[in-house]
């Protein structure tokens, strides 16, 4: 099927309390792991790219992965920009058939964060392509995106009532105490997650949760086995997304998890199949593991099965 507005997959999950998982795609090996699992779950997925992987990979090239597979794989698929900053980046976006982008002003006052992303609803929604906005900041490193851990705050109901209703965004990404990148805590995982149901109470819209990945013990002790440094690596537990989502949460990103899973693989399929030489057999168990991941967030996040009530 054509590819459909973020909105469209989101107010669903918000309505029927579940949450649908975002997943960072660099390739067309990520592509086709999520779009698999996502045609195999019946769930409905978004896929999204930062502007670090449309750098890498192409718009162009990207774009049409990802419409390409959306079209066989019989649920709703949403084609979002996780984290853009940059206004003519957003509108490139919109022009190459984005159905859903992101506007993170989250670095900046507050003023200018409603400033710049009412400009982007303007023309994001006059082109019928759905928006998200983040409000408060995350500690860690995505792609182009880091913050300090001192520099990290969460985010303010009240500031949060009052910037969707000024900007009229249709989803709202929100700082509960996760970060990016593997190593999101240093000691046991603690979230605010009272602030989860505050804030939802207060504005309505389906919520987003950044830097949520589990990191796995497994895949991270697979992973160093095979000559890996991923030491000190921890992520969110399961039953603190399960309870956020039951909170308000319809949008959770993963991207780490997939990274993981991907490179561990890799790494032994090159350790213990030295002879190998054909880059197929070392993609297809890779492509497998990103896959795994995948359809085991989608259990998770309770969308398995709901592409039907989209339909």
């Amino acid at each position: 099927m054509s590819l459909v507005t973020s909105k469209e997959i989101l107010d669903a999950a918000n309505e029927g309390r579940y949450a649908v998982g975002a997943f960072n795609i660099n390739n067309l090996e990520f592509a086709r792991a999520v779009m698999s699992a996502a045609a195999e779950e019946r769930s409905p997925v978004m896929i999204q790219a930062s502007e670090g992987a449309i750098a890498y990979a192409g718009m162009k090239e990207l774009t049409s992965i990802v419409k390409s597979l959306a079209k066989d794989a019989g649920v709703p698929v949403a084609l979002h920009l996780d984290h853009g900053r940059k206004f003519d980046v957003i509108m490139q976006c919109i022009r190459h058939g984005f159905t859903s982008v992101m506007i993170d002003g989250s670095s900046l006052p507050l003023e200018e964060n409603i400033a710049i992303t009412r400009k982007v609803v303007e023309a994001a929604h006059g082109a019928g392509v759905s928006v998200e906005a983040e409000l408060g900041r995350l500690a860690g490193i995505e792609d182009a995106v880091a913050v300090d851990d001192r520099d990290a705050f969460l985010t303010d109901p009240d500031e949060a009532a009052m910037f969707v209703e000024r900007t009229g965004v249709d989803a709202l990404a929100i700082a509960i105490g996760t970060s990016h990148g593997p190593r999101k805590f240093k000691g046991e995982p603690v979230l605010a997650l009272e602030l989860v149901t505050e804030i939802k109470n207060r504005v309505g819209i389906p919520l987003v949760l950044h830097g949520a990945s589990g990191v796995s013990y497994d895949i991270v002790e697979q992973g160093e086995k095979y000559g890996a440094k991923w030491g000190g690596s921890k992520g969110v537990p399961d039953e603190s997304i399960v309870e956020a989502i039951r909170r308000g949460i319809n949008k959770v990103n993963i991207d780490t998890d997939m990274r993981l899973a991907f490179v561990a693989s890799m790494r032994e399929t090159l350790w213990t199949r030295p002879e190998v030489i054909d880059p197929r057999e070392v993609l297809r168990p890779a492509i497998a593991a990103i896959k795994s991941v995948s359809v085991g967030k989608m259990k998770l996040f309770g969308s398995s099965g709901k592409a039907l009530t989209l339909s």
